[in-house]
């Protein structure tokens, strides 16, 4: 390992930090061109299936690939192979499961693909880089209470998240077209309830590593989707004139 290399992750760290805010402003001033604001016939569209496949790929090949090429000496302790286990069964979830339960969608656009697929190989090499070579725990990491808070955050928001996906694939019958409001979970409470999953559990995941790495993943999750969950608002309550207007943004009884 080279010293230098551990400077570079935390720079990279502090990149990832700044392109969430840079994104989140962009996302402020041009709508997201995927799903409900996609236009009917993209010039160059990607299946949404495939889309989803192929962006949030890189998170699980790319650490698979560099704890593969080299000692990954790290992952010799328990706090370590959790922490990326963690990371890795969430993409795990969302590249090769949640894809084949989507029904229907609209083709993505190949720029917004591309962008996703990035900064997925991005990220995945900055938290599997870090976590196999430089991260340095505690053996008895695992018991230390800001590892066992973010544990149960990183699982309630996969699960939060996972359900809220659910609900939004149930909403119209076999034949039905057209947008519904969502109901049930944690859709009574907020617009975003899927993004309000996502981004405990990588605030869960930032808690439990204790580093400026998972700090940066949830810092960019946070900026990105919270400038999302803005637009859905906005969709909703412009489209359904009976839009719950108690309901919050992204976070219960907050935002």
């Amino acid at each position: 390992m080279e010293p230098a290399e551990g400077s570079h992750l935390d720079a990279l760290a502090y990149l990832e930090c700044a392109l969430g805010l840079l994104g989140s402003v962009l996302l402020k001033l041009v709508r997201s061109a995927y799903g409900r604001y996609a236009s009917p016939r993209p010039a160059c569209g990607v299946p949404a299936r495939a889309a989803w496949a192929l962006q949030e790929l890189p998170s699980l090949a790319v650490p698979l690939w560099v704890c593969a090429r080299t000692a990954a000496e790290r992952l010799r302790h328990a706090p370590n192979r959790v922490l990326l286990a963690m990371f890795l069964v969430h993409y795990a979830q969302r590249s090769l499961i949640f894809p084949l339960l989507i029904r229907g969608g609209k083709p993505m656009p190949l720029y917004t693909c591309t962008l996703a697929f990035t900064f997925c190989v991005y990220n995945g090499y900055l938290q599997s880089r870090y976590l196999s070579q430089y991260a340095v725990y505690a053996d008895d990491w695992v018991t230390d209470p800001r590892f066992l808070v973010g544990f149960c955050l990183w699982l309630v928001g996969m699960l939060i998240n996972i359900h809220s996906d659910h609900i939004l694939r149930n909403l119209r019958k076999p034949g039905e077209t057209g947008y519904k409001i969502p109901r049930g979970g944690l859709f009574e409470y907020v617009t975003a309830a899927n993004y309000f999953g996502e981004v405990v559990e990588w605030c869960g995941y930032a808690l439990a590593s204790w580093s400026i790495q998972g700090g940066a993943f949830a810092a960019f999750t946070f900026c990105i989707l919270v400038s999302r969950a803005q637009q859905h608002h906005q969709w909703y309550l412009e489209k359904f004139e009976d839009y719950p207007k108690f309901r919050k943004i992204i976070i219960p009884f907050l935002l």
